[in-house]
């Protein structure tokens, strides 16, 4: 009504009255929309939930009993069924949400940061009902209009429908969650049998919903044009990989597709669903790589800070020694890497904003890598800085499957201007071509070489900081667990932005919103998880992904070739910790051993009890804490080379239990539990009440790996699986998580474990951004702020408050 009294024809001269009419309305319509945004916002923060359920019920009651006035056209039938849907869906929500809130502060790190997934699953729903909420009033107010949009206002309340649906199936997902976890544990530690089960229901959930007009509704209003357009880039890049492949290349109809791709939400969003159930690894390797491509990467460089260094190096695979921080005069053999591929050359980008002693050197000169027609940075200027007395030593995330220093390139700049100190970023082989633990022995060899040579980086290296996003968080843990296993010095300190620290297939609340995430989908970080570990990523039997041609065949081939190989390579945490578990005896003698084999080497010599599968299978969280905490005054300290020790013993720093010790123990620590896990988890499709049905994929039997083998317990490969002994070795620790990730869990959780050790450790968790912010650091203020919390993390690492400064750690 209100626009029809608005734009009233008469009221200008000159220009014919439709063209006035229509510039006026779609005008007022757009200052309707940003309010209307704003409102909806305000909003969330305003409104109880039951207000805001009864505030919709009411207003969806009155909107159905208008639109069955109408008639019997389609359009009218139609709104009338989804406001009666609506009401339907929203009196079913809000019971189990205010379930969920009236618990979840028992997931809290502590009283000044709440947050988990039971909140962020709150919170997302009450997005997208203060959505439906601001939409149902805009069709009350504007439904007698001559220019109410009725088919378009239908097409999203359709969409936001669907969303609720799918987010009320969520929320029972969270509530049997709740029901069979431990108490204050937000992982699932049960059977695996229980959790595949669970895995496997809860993604045959139909998705597309929240590719289409729903995309990002939970996320800050600035980030959603972006992942509209990252979206219509993807399923482009899908069609456009899809002929590449086989062999027939971009032609007009596949643009033509991509350009129906744009203009279509629901197609678009049907094609993002089939794109992230169906392609493979090698595929999201690609897309994310895309920022690779040096027109992108240039006009990224032109709007980020300008540094008078930026030098890719390549450090020579060559052994060096190091001192102990137990006893100097005694040293440890540094190799290169060797798992998989061999020994080869670890790359490395030096990024300093100023020009610095030592940056210049012929030392260094030596190492420095061409990367063709792109220019170095480095300018001679007349005077050099001194070095830094600081270092930071970056390492990159991208689901270890994708991406380089050079993705990562821009933020770090920033870094270098806004910290006022070098920046080391490691280029580490990237899976499935190398899987674990390739990464991590690059990563802890580039670490020992950077401690090492710091004054040809332009440091004296007092004060040193492992910062690291998603993966490359991950890998920040275990270089810091691994340099404390070695007997070397460990960081001042790490910065670790929505890290990943547990890759097991478990099931836990924020896993959940990945049913909703555009960035992190949980196909795509089980396929990732799946390349990382070594594992066939998929099977490729399905007829879309024999139209991927005959290299994906190739690719699907080569990982069964090796799979068995892979599988045991989680055996190797024995040799892997050697160094650390050797105990010295009167009559033993030293026998020569290289200290990192390859994972199929040690798997071959590796005594079968200690792989104990069935025990690993029984391991939980609480009894890594109980194994780790019982074992830590027995720890050895490392008094040879590391390439001198002898065979590999069990160690104090081993996990693992044996088969004959799982059983009882398993039992013992069953018993405080109210409920036996039999007992309490019941079917997963009991978890919805009766009469309710989510909607379910159209687009087939989802391609996702479970992947179960023992390597992903491995505690350096997920960190939060590790004992108490080898968490009480790390240095303090700042994380900096989403509330929207589906990876927020990982950092909660280890954060509480690091705190319950008595361990500094700081959480800080961001409102409204998705996973990867610090690569959109540029785009609006809140990613901007975002980025500026990791920075300031960074700082109290490097630069730590006095001793007249409380100890209490920051939050």
């Amino acid at each position: 009504m209100e626009s029809a009294r608005e734009t009233r024809p008469s009221e200008a001269a000159g220009a014919p009255a439709s063209k006035r009419v229509q510039e006026r309305s779609k005008s007022h319509r757009h200052r309707r929309w940003r309010k209307g945004k704003a409102k909806a916002s305000r909003l969330i923060h305003s409104m109880d939930l039951r207000t805001m359920t009864q505030s919709l019920v009411t207003l969806a009651e009155d909107n159905m009993a208008f639109f069955s006035s109408q008639g019997p056209g389609e359009t009218a039938r139609r709104l009338s069924g989804v406001f009666a849907g609506v009401r339907e869906q929203a009196l079913g929500l809000e019971p189990a949400l205010g379930r969920l809130l009236s618990v979840a502060h028992l997931f809290d790190l502590d009283a000044e940061t709440p947050a988990n997934g039971y909140r962020s699953l709150v919170h997302t729903a009450r997005c997208c009902l203060a959505h439906l909420l601001h939409k149902s009033r805009y069709v009350a107010s504007n439904r007698r209009s001559i220019f109410f949009r009725a088919s378009h206002n239908l097409a999203e309340l359709e969409a936001y429908l669907a969303a609720l649906t799918q987010l009320r199936a969520l929320a029972y997902y969270a509530q049997h969650l709740l029901a069979t976890n431990r108490p204050g544990r937000l992982f699932f530690e049960g059977d695996e049998g229980v959790t595949a089960d669970f895995l496997r229901e809860y993604v045959t959930l139909h998705k597309g919903c929240f590719y289409g007009r729903c995309l990002g509704f939970q996320f800050t209003p600035a980030i959603r044009p972006f992942l509209q357009t990252i979206s219509i880039g993807l399923v482009s890049f899908g069609e456009h990989y899809k002929r590449n492949e086989t062999g027939l290349g971009v032609t007009a109809s596949s643009l033509f597709t991509s350009g129906r791709f744009a203009i279509d939400p629901e197609l678009r969003g049907a094609e993002f669903e089939r794109i992230i159930q169906n392609l493979d690894v090698h595929f999201w390797k690609a897309f994310w790589n895309i920022t690779e491509i040096e027109v992108l990467s240039s006009l990224a460089n032109m709007a980020s800070a300008t540094v008078r260094v930026s030098r890719l190096l390549s450090l020579p695979p060559k052994a060096f020694e190091m001192p102990l921080t137990a006893d100097p005069k005694l040293m440890v053999t540094i190799s290169p890497p060797l798992a998989h591929t061999g020994p080869g050359p670890v790359l490395v980008r030096l990024i300093s904003y100023d020009l610095r002693e030592g940056q210049d050197s012929e030392e260094l000169s030596s190492l420095v890598r061409s990367e063709g027609p792109r220019s170095l940075e480095l300018r001679p200027r007349p005077q050099q800085a001194p070095r830094s007395r600081s270092l930071v030593v970056h390492i990159h995330g991208g689901g270890f499957v994708a991406q380089t220093s050079k993705s990562h390139e821009p933020y770090l700049k920033s870094w270098a201007q806004e910290l006022g100190t070098p920046i080391l970023s490691i280029d580490y082989s990237l899976a499935p071509e190398a899987p674990f633990p390739r990464a991590l022995e690059e990563c802890f060899y580039a670490y020992c070489w950077a401690v090492k040579h710091c004054a040809l980086l332009g440091s004296t290296g007092e004060r040193i900081c492992l910062a690291g996003d998603s993966a490359g968080g991950n890998l920040c843990f275990t270089v810091s667990l691994r340099a404390a296993a070695y007997g070397v010095r460990v960081p001042d300190g790490i910065m670790a932005a929505y890290p990943a620290t547990m890759l097991q297939s478990t099931a836990s609340p924020s896993r959940l919103l990945s049913l909703m995430d555009p960035l992190l989908p949980l196909s795509v970080l089980s396929k990732c998880v799946s390349a990382y570990a070594g594992g066939e990523t998929e099977d490729h039997s399905d007829s879309d992904q024999k139209a991927l041609g005959m290299m994906g065949l190739v690719r699907r081939d080569t990982a069964l070739l090796f799979r068995d190989l892979r599988l045991g390579a989680s055996s190797w945490l024995n040799s892997f910790l050697e160094l650390s578990g050797h105990k010295s005896h009167p009559n033993s003698v030293p026998v020569a051993e290289p200290m990192r084999r390859s994972v199929s080497e040690a798997a071959l010599a590796q005594p079968e009890g200690l792989l104990g599968t069935d025990s690993l299978k029984s391991l939980t969280l609480h009894d890594l804490s109980l194994r780790g905490s019982s074992e830590t005054a027995d720890t050895p300290e490392l008094s040879l080379s590391a390439e001198t020790l002898g065979p590999s013993t069990p160690s104090a720093v081993n996990f693992l239990l044996g088969p004959e010790d799982a059983p009882e123990e398993a039992e013992a620590r069953d018993e405080p539990r109210e409920l036996s896990t039999k007992d309490r988890v019941c079917s997963v499709g009991s978890a919805f009440p009766e009469g309710f049905h989510p909607r379910r994929s159209s687009q087939g039997s989802i391609r996702m790996p479970l992947y179960s083998s023992p390597i992903v317990k491995n505690p350096f490969m997920s960190p939060l699986l590790a004992p108490d002994s080898m968490l009480q070795t790390l240095p303090p620790v700042h994380i900096v998580a989403c509330a929207l990730d589906p990876m927020l869990d990982d950092s909660v959780m280890f954060a509480r474990r690091l705190r319950s050790l008595g361990q500094p450790v700081t959480l800080h968790v961001v409102e409204d951004l998705p996973h990867g912010f610090l690569s959109l650091a540029a785009l609006c203020r809140e990613t901007r702020q975002a980025a500026a919390v990791c920075v300031e993390r960074i700082r109290l690492v490097l630069n730590p408050p006095g001793p007249s400064a409380p100890t209490t750690p920051l939050v």
